[in-house]
């Protein structure tokens, strides 16, 4: 027995040493083994990629208080939580990665580090001073994210990784733009007696951050340098500029292209004065990339739809909630949006591509003439006769290796007047005059057939929103033009062209999960206590302007009747309305007492619960499992299974 408990104890020990020894280990080999929920602590393959092309070592800086007094408990778990993902940077880049860790108390060399770098303080409701921030850098180039926020905590891994992909590029990438809408501003305007026409701000922004090209609708080839096209509004466009713009999407080149049913800025002259412009389309690249618009249909949105009453219309659609793709990097932080008269991409993406919605509509919509996409009011439902129950895709995304939609190469261009002479065009051969094809730069090589790498294009049936009139509120304040966005149209925008324009891999991150796990089950009980709360204030609500109303009815029949304090004297009927309300007045509070009380009771058990088998379930089960390994080893133990010795019986 002695001996039995000796080796017991001993073997208790050499486990608690092993136990430590492998902890010591493990905290020293790099690497993880990540079982959360959507892999919280595992970076994207597209951030590795980034991480794995870095040629010099970039630096991050993480501001942060810590002192527990001063920083919400909130702010220090989602703290660690940044602190963790930054780790996995390290382990990422290695070398090439290097973290600092600096904590900026008052009156500090690091606040005023703080301060030099662009990272801001925080205040608490109490007035308390912190700072949660970080700051990316290689050499002279440096980028903050001033204020780290957990609500865009899903974006985090996306901020730094766009943050890392700036200050490791020396020069700003070059974006080419290829639209008729005066986006650049109309200078020329005043010299023919108009008012100055100023840059859309879409384009402003644009020529902040990146080298912007303009390229006329007619353009043959997109130039080399060019990393992000956007074509906005191509109506008109060419089969030889769709041409350039499929092998520039094969040889690698972003495209962004935005196309409209109804384009109702593009206002040109016609028969009743300055009318909206005519549809426009890409039709050939959307036919072998396996989508559709039709170019004269409108959608229009019922639950969607901006406006009320006499001003209300439907296919003006204020966008937010489901329309809108929370996981998308160009759609997570946009809170709502203006889309005016957008069209609808249909059809089935073509082998090897992948479809991402970026924007769509709710089922309770429908496609309708864009001649009717004025209407307002009821003069906008009389064609609305019931939901399509279609969820129309008016943006979206496609990814994967493209073919080319010209798989007999380069469109020919017709000799001059043969579009005229429709005899001669008859008889004359197809093929254009040779002189044409030696002068033509992108006929010197042989096209592309398939992309050389996968790709990603994004598609919008809009032009409109991103006009100043749909985007942005303007105003003149002291000489100064103050620009106010009017909803994430800007921020749409924006981020599209920050995730298309930077390095590929930004195209394929995604938003992450967060460690935040909602309570749905007391969100759902505390949804339906409400409602009953709402119940019970209503029915004593109702009850009381039953009463005033009796009170009201039982007064006409006797005026003038006033107490000895000169107050209207109640009849007895008065009287006993006026008891029976503040019976039930009370009855109704006491009801409510009880519907809060058992809300409170009902949430504290399942938090209770909720506790119980987090911190308890873990070790009963382990305990548990240790009890049956023992008594399964008891039982198959040669002392267990022999017969009792029995002691012989003398006599």
């Amino acid at each position: 027995m002695k001996r039995t408990f000796w080796y017991s104890t001993l073997g208790v020990a050499v486990l608690i040493v092993a136990f430590v020894l492998v902890n010591l280990f493990a905290a020293r080999v790099p690497g993880r083994i990540d079982l959360t929920q959507g892999s919280l602590y595992t970076l994207s393959d597209a951030t590795r990629n980034v991480v794995n092309k870095l040629d010099k070592p970039v630096r991050l800086r993480f501001y942060y208080t810590r002192n527990d007094a001063t920083v919400p408990i909130q702010v220090r778990v989602f703290a660690r939580r940044v602190e963790d993902l930054l780790a996995g940077y390290k382990s990422l880049g290695g070398d090439k990665v290097v973290i600092e860790r600096l904590d900026p108390e008052p009156d500090s060399d690091a606040e005023d580090q703080a301060g030099l770098d662009g990272v801001e303080a925080q205040t608490t409701q109490t007035g308390e001073r912190f700072f949660l921030g970080l700051v990316i850098d290689q050499g002279e180039r440096k980028t903050a994210i001033p204020a780290l926020d957990g609500n865009r905590e899903p974006l985090l891994e996306y901020d730094i990784t766009r943050a890392i992909t700036r200050v490791s590029t020396s020069e700003k990438p070059v974006v080419a733009v290829m639209s008729p809408l005066p986006l650049a501003g109309n200078p020329m305007a005043s010299m023919m007696g108009q008012p100055p026409q100023p840059a859309q701000v879409i384009y402003s922004q644009l020529e902040q951050d990146y080298k912007v090209k303009m390229l006329p609708l007619d353009s043959e080839s997109i130039p080399p340098e060019v990393k992000l096209l956007l074509v906005i509004h191509p109506r008109g466009i060419s089969e030889r500029t769709e041409f350039a713009i499929d092998q520039y999407v094969l040889r690698g080149g972003r495209l962004v292209a935005f196309v409209d049913p109804l384009a109702y800025f593009d206002q040109r002259p016609g028969p009743m004065g300055m009318m909206p412009g005519g549809p426009s389309n890409l039709e050939h690249l959307f036919k072998a990339w396996g989508v559709s618009m039709e170019p004269k249909k409108v959608v229009l949105d019922l639950e969607n739809a901006a406006g009320s009453g006499t001003r209300m219309m439907p296919t003006v659609l204020a966008l937010d909630g489901a329309a809108i793709n929370p996981k998308d990097i160009a759609t997570s932080a946009v809170p709502n949006m203006l889309i005016p008269m957008a069209g609808a991409f249909a059809g089935t993406p073509a082998a090897g591509l992948q479809q991402t919605v970026l924007l769509k509509s709710s089922r309770q919509s429908q496609l309708v003439d864009a001649a009717d996409a004025t209407k307002q009011g009821r003069d906008a439902l009389r064609g609305f006769t019931e939901p399509s129950g279609v969820e129309y895709a008016m943006a979206i995304k496609l990814a994967g290796r493209f073919r080319t939609a010209f798989p007999d190469g380069q469109p020919v261009v017709p000799p001059k007047g043969e579009a005229k002479d429709d005899k001669a065009k008859a008889g004359a051969p197809s093929a254009a005059k040779p002189e044409a094809k030696a002068d033509d730069a992108a006929a010197a090589t042989a096209p592309l057939k398939e992309g050389v790498a996968d790709n990603t294009v994004v598609l919008v049936a809009d032009t409109d929103f991103l006009n100043d009139g749909a985007a942005v509120s303007i105003q003149e304040i002291f000489g100064r033009r103050i620009v106010i966005p009017s909803n994430g149209n800007l921020s749409f925008f924006t981020a599209l062209v920050e995730q298309m324009a930077g390095d590929p891999a930004l195209a394929q991150l995604s938003s992450r999960s967060v460690a935040a796990r909602p309570l749905t089950v007391v969100k759902r009980m505390e949804t339906e206590a409400t409602q009953a709360y709402l119940g019970k204030l209503k029915s004593l609500e109702d009850s009381l302007n039953q009463t005033k109303e009796k009170l009201q009815a039982l007064q006409k029949g006797q005026p003038g009747a006033v107490d000895a304090k000169g107050a209207p004297a109640l009849t007895p009927e008065q009287q006993a309305e006026v008891d029976a309300f503040r019976r039930k007045s009370v009855e109704t509070r006491r009801e409510l007492k009880l519907v809060r009380k058992d809300l409170r009771a009902d949430t504290e058990s399942l938090e209770f619960w909720t506790k119980v088998v987090n911190i308890a379930l873990m070790p009963v089960v382990v305990a548990l499992a240790g009890l049956g390994f023992a008594l399964s080893r008891r039982r198959r133990s040669p002392t267990a299974q022999a017969p009792a010795l029995r002691a012989p019986v003398v006599g």
